[in-house]
């Protein structure tokens, strides 16, 4: 029967527990495959890699005092290969797509998840084929190219993008790494679930705060919590989920607010922050399932507001984030207002992308 829903990758997880330990990771490289017993590729030779994963958790201390919050931090992953968190899932989906002898790739795309496919299959000698929306800012679309990806330019959002892939993909024998239609890109998005509560000493902060377009990223995070409470890692104790999203393209906090399990499709979307102009997800009902189950909350903010906390956490904190990552830092005082966050919580912020990509918005 085909149900049409998200394929995940499973782990013979006892086994993991007996020949995985903490004490291995002590002498591992510290990128994204130091957790390599529990990523989708079976043999290592394989693995594709550009160094990613394993980025800075910053202490926010000038904008966490100014906001009223004792321990406000950020991961960021602007540090990351290719400038952005996309690089994870595609170092994934790519080594497992040389493992399987997959030739030629396709995404659809808002911008840099086709630069990370790009520059992957690049390494692995692998066609790679994007198809993203003409407003996509250039330099992602230049980065594209200049990986030797072919790139077409679509009229509309990522959904209309979506619907060229698919149609294409089956009569030239591509496989379609669009977010969440295969299962591998959501198992490199999960390495920031590990690494979270590795640089938290194995504990997880009390909030997290997320920029969610496609969700990969809570859908993953939310996987690896799962494993490693089965391999007897961390507890039970998981992070409140935050969805942010931008006000011109909010799917989830709408379907969110009203109790709903999938959302519907949000028409005339339109926001600065490309990552988060995604009408429709792929995974929405596991986006959303994630959210309540850890007794989290989805907001959105204004393009304004985004643009502002980019230019604050750039001149007070001296971090260049994407206008994804910003809408987290612009969400704080909401979830102060609504009595969501307390001010000696641990609250985590994820920038999953650098601002540097985006000059039209660092003026």
């Amino acid at each position: 029967m085909d149900c049409k829903g998200v394929l995940f990758a499973r782990y013979d997880l006892d086994q993991a527990a007996q020949r995985f330990s903490k004490h291995a990771l002590v002498s591992r490289v510290r990128n994204m495959w130091r957790y390599r017993e529990l990523l989708p590729v079976r043999d290592e030779s394989n693995i594709v890699t550009l160094g990613e994963g394993y980025t800075s958790i910053l202490p926010l201390t000038r904008v966490g005092g100014k906001v009223g919050l004792k321990e406000l931090f950020m991961k960021d992953d602007g540090l990351i290969p290719t400038g952005t968190f996309k690089a994870r899932g595609m170092a994934a989906a790519i080594s497992r797509c040389v493992e399987l002898g997959v030739g030629k790739v396709a995404v659809a795309t808002a911008g840099n998840a086709g630069a990370a496919m790009a520059a992957y299959a690049s390494r692995a000698g692998i066609e790679s084929y994007v198809y993203m929306p003409k407003d996509t800012p250039e330099p992602i679309r230049r980065e594209c190219e200049v990986y030797g990806a072919r790139v077409t330019l679509v009229d509309g959002t990522i959904a209309d993008a979506g619907k060229r892939v698919d149609e294409l993909s089956l009569r030239n024998n591509w496989m379609t790494l669009s977010t969440m239609n295969e299962p591998y890109r959501v198992e490199g998005k999960k390495t920031m679930g590990f690494e979270i509560a590795e640089q938290f000493e194995w504990r997880t902060p009390d909030v997290v705060v997320y920029p969610t377009g496609g969700g990969t990223g809570i859908v993953g995070m939310w996987k690896a919590f799962e494993e490693l409470e089965k391999i007897g890692w961390i507890n039970q104790k998981r992070p409140r989920f935050v969805a942010v999203q931008s006000s011109g393209c909010a799917p989830v906090v709408k379907a969110f607010q009203e109790g709903k399990e999938s959302c519907e499709f949000w028409h005339d979307a339109s926001t600065v922050a490309a990552g988060l102009r995604v009408p429709k997800a792929y995974g929405d009902y596991l986006i959303l399932r994630a959210i309540r189950e850890s007794h989290g909350t989805a907001i959105a903010v204004s393009d304004k507001e985004i643009l502002n906390a980019m230019k604050e956490l750039a001149r007070t904190e001296g971090v260049c984030v994407c206008p994804e990552g910003a809408a987290t830092y612009a969400c704080l005082p909401k979830l102060q207002d609504d009595g969501f966050l307390d001010k000696d919580e641990q609250v985590l912020l994820y920038n999953t992308g650098i601002g540097i990509l985006y000059p039209d918005l660092i003026k």
